[in-house]
């Protein structure tokens, strides 16, 4: 084992192309802000450099800021929002921070594993807890271009440098693309092909490690967020996690993927239904309790 620090494309193509986009949205750390996967994740704060790939900004897919502040707007006019839903979200793409917030119902001092985290502040699930909070954690992305942000800018967590994937290996094959957000262990995401787009992309060999080795090296004995946002390989990074012995409260794993919610379903979690209509991106699941029902086929499910 490596040292372990280091659907439908209907819905989703809209927010592909938009989310490639968010560095010109808002500014500074009240920026808001995913296909079913995100694809951008790209830092809104002036002050925080973008690391994004030379360029990044001259494709055509850069310049949707509208088609973004459309989706935010349509997603806070949706009726239903009840206490912490109604906050704005401050840092995350789109209202993923404030879902967390309100399952958690702003605990103090939990502990999260933010998976494909990407950059520490914009465009991050996890900032929110750890700053204002005092939530402690782990941030792990396959690309160490962020590794310095991290270090300066999230003090409560440790940045670590792997593909989290089923199986350790000092050498993975990823895909580092044009636009960072995009990076995968799958060509054809890394590339903007899954989505329609074309971006361009280098192969690279990065540190490949299963959650369980990165949670036991890390010490981490308790997980009470586990957050998934790696461009389609959530299956294989939880297949790395026992999820009995680690047991987190809530797991947000980008992408509607029917496998993924069978392997959670076989493992004891449900999907929180309350949290469906206000996220079309992510889906978020909690252990399912003695007496609940297995859960139904959601419309949308394939997508």
């Amino acid at each position: 084992m490596p040292a372990v620090f280091g659907t439908r494309i209907g819905v989703a193509w809209l927010v592909f192309l938009a989310m490639i986009f968010t560095s010109d949205v808002g500014s500074g750390a009240d920026a808001p802000g995913k296909e079913t996967t995100n694809p951008a994740k790209v830092a809104a704060d002036a002050n925080e450099p973008t690391a994004q790939a030379p360029g990044a900004d001259k494709s055509p897919y850069f310049n949707l800021q509208g088609k973004i502040a459309t989706e935010r707007a349509r997603l806070r006019a949706l009726p239903g929002r009840t206490g912490l839903l109604n906050e704005e979200s401050r840092y995350s793409v789109f209202d993923e921070e404030v879902i967390i917030r309100d399952f958690f119902q702003n605990r103090r001092g939990g502990v999260f594993v933010d998976v494909g985290c990407a950059w520490p502040i914009q465009a991050n699930n996890t900032y929110y807890l750890e700053h204002h909070l005092g939530w402690t954690g782990v941030g792990i992305d396959a690309l160490d271009d962020y590794a310095a942000q991290w270090r300066e800018k999230r003090p409560g967590a440790q940045f670590l440098n792997y593909l989290v994937t089923e199986q350790s290996s000092d050498a993975a094959e990823f895909y580092r693309s044009q636009n960072l957000g995009l990076s995968s262990a799958s060509k054809k995401r890394a590339d903007g092909r899954h989505f329609g787009g074309s971006l361009e992309v280098e192969k690279i060999e990065v540190p490949a490690a299963t959650l369980d080795e990165i949670l036991e090296a890390a010490g981490i004995t308790r997980v009470d967020l586990l957050s998934l946002d790696i461009e389609g390989h959530e299956i294989a990074a939880l297949r790395g996690l026992d999820l009995n012995r680690y047991q987190p409260e809530l797991i947000v794993s980008e992408g509607i993927r029917p496998e993924v919610e069978a392997l959670l379903s076989s493992n004891g979690y449900e999907r929180i239904e309350r949290y469906v209509p206000f996220d079309r991106t992510n889906r978020y699941y909690r252990r399912r309790s003695v007496d609940s029902p297995p859960p139904v086929a959601h419309p949308d499910a394939g997508h």
